[in-house]
């Protein structure tokens, strides 16, 4: 117990601040959409959105999966040696994959503009995407071997302040300066290069990059192997449909759908902010032979990882059209449908909890890789029946269905594998009774108001505190909470004694 609560500790301590970088890049990657969106027709934002697509299937390819194995290997070496070992590998194993993929999309933009866009100006825009790329990649090789180092505050400095901070200010300057489209392609590659200066230039206060280096090519290499695979069919899986939409319908449908599809995944926010460290503290915990720690961080996490999401999961589901209207303006409301199917999809993910990345953790990438072929191939010819018929709606329904299998097979093989599940006495409490208590009294209110600007935050504060009002009440905490209440009691500097006390009195 006094173990879990440390390393429980731990993982929240790092989590305040990668809550704030996520939020702030969540809120920064949200704000430049929003831009675009409102600068530009919904047929040119959806052409951005495309080639968003393909500079993130192209920067995945190129990692090559070692943006998880960089981590893991580095947070089990203590010798500066082995650690710019792994960090030169990686390095030079990506940039080389990354020249060669940009050689290969550079050379072939006016064919795949011709497949999937539908104005000309879109092509110069490409190739300002594809360029980018190989910055991208040794800019994540950078923020790799930082998780690696379990240092989250350099992290929050530059990939999550930095680096959006710079793309919205460099958008914001050169559309009011005129420039079309290509202002996006523009801003992102002056904003990622700049930021991966920085990312370097504080590695090296923290281990000299520069040095006797110690490579583990084979042990990295082998780890990541499978992860090559399994990383493409992960960004795969959440780029298709954008893909396939622009295939089969027309960039004014790809926009709109691109405006519900960036609110739902804001709904893996909270769960985004307990994984830059989950990975290396699990291998970590795993190596010690604490598989029982690794279960009980696992549970604790995806029950309150659930609690916080749930009140956002609520607005996107009931009020999608009002969402979509406030963020991105009334033009893109008709993507509420889509909107609403797809947080289903995305909150399944929140009640799995971080079951990919505890399967790599301890070193199951090869069963990853079968369950992603799977979901791929199951997103796939969904696209493919139903994009044709309807649309939008077809993509995010063969999303969601996707999201939802996926997390369910992983959630099998992870106990399947390792005996792991979030499922504790106390998670199948709070998951059935937040629902079925708070669905039917926010569906009535869908009946009598709507959501503003001001609205939504006062709705999504009220839900937050009846949330946790549920949760006390039905029985759903547990004597391992007091780390997590304690923790945020520190942090706000405001004592709980009645939920202390309660706590107590269910450990007794």
């Amino acid at each position: 117990m006094a173990a879990s609560k440390n390393h429980l500790s731990e993982l929240l301590s790092s989590s305040v601040l990668i809550v704030v970088g996520v939020a702030v890049a969540s809120v920064g990657r949200l704000a430049e959409r929003i831009i675009i969106a409102q600068q530009f027709s919904t047929e040119m934002y959806g052409e951005v959105t495309i080639g968003f697509a393909i500079m993130t299937i192209g920067t995945t390819v190129s990692l090559v999966g070692l943006n998880d194995g960089i981590p893991r290997f580095v947070s089990r070496y203590d010798d500066d040696r082995d650690v710019r070992g792994v960090w030169f590998v990686g390095l030079v194993a990506s940039l080389a994959v990354s020249l060669a993929v940009s050689l290969v999309l550079y050379v072939n933009v006016d064919g795949i503009t011709g497949a999937l866009f539908e104005t000309k100006a879109s092509s110069d825009l490409l190739r300002l995407f594809v360029l980018t790329i190989p910055v991208s990649v040794c800019l994540t090789v950078g923020v790799s071997a930082l998780r690696g180092l379990e240092n989250t505050r350099y992290k929050l400095y530059s990939k999550d302040l930095l680096h959006p901070g710079l793309r919205i200010v460099l958008l914001t300057a050169l559309v009011a300066g005129g420039f079309d489209l290509l202002a996006v392609g523009y801003a992102y590659f002056v904003a990622t290069l700049g930021t991966l200066v920085v990312v370097y230039l504080l590695s090296n206060r923290l281990v000299r990059l520069v040095g006797p280096i110690r490579t583990h090519s084979r042990e990295l290499l082998a780890y990541s192997a499978p992860l090559i695979v399994t990383m493409v069919l992960s960004i795969l899986l959440t780029r298709m449909d954008t893909l396939m939409l622009a295939h089969f319908r027309t960039s004014d449908e790809v926009g709109v759908y691109n405006a519900a599809y960036p609110l739902a995944n804001s709904l893996l926010m909270v769960i985004s902010s307990f994984g830059y460290l989950y990975l290396p503290l699990t291998s970590r915990l795993d190596s010690e032979g604490e598989r029982e720690e690794v279960t009980s961080i696992y549970q604790i996490t995806t029950k309150w990882i659930y609690v916080f999401t749930f009140p956002a999961f609520l607005a996107f589901t009931v009020f999608p059209g009002d969402v979509l209207s406030i963020f991105f303006g009334s033009k893109y409301a008709s993507g509420g449908a889509a909107l609403a199917v797809l947080s289903i999809g995305f909150f399944t993910s929140a009640a799995a909890g971080r079951n990919r990345t505890t399967l790599a953790a301890l070193g199951h990438t090869t069963v990853i890789l079968w369950v992603d072929v799977l979901t791929l191939a199951l997103n796939f010819v969904l696209n493919v029946v139903l994009i044709p018929r309807y649309g939008f709606v077809g993509a995010a329904v063969a999303s969601s269905a996707a999201y939802v299998v996926r997390n369910v097979a992983l959630n099998a093989m992870l106990w399947t594998k390792c005996g792991i599940s979030p499922l504790s006495k106390h998670t199948k409490t709070t998951y059935l009774v937040l629902p079925v208590v708070l669905f039917p009294v926010c569906v009535a209110a869908a009946n009598w108001v709507s959501l503003t600007a001001f609205t939504l935050p006062a709705f999504l504060v009220l839900t937050g505190l009846l949330t946790l009002v549920v949760v006390a009440v039905s029985g759903c905490l547990q004597p391992e909470d007091g780390t997590l209440i304690e923790f945020v009691e520190g942090a706000v500097g405001v004592e709980i004694p009645v939920v202390q006390r309660y706590l107590r009195a269910r450990g007794e």
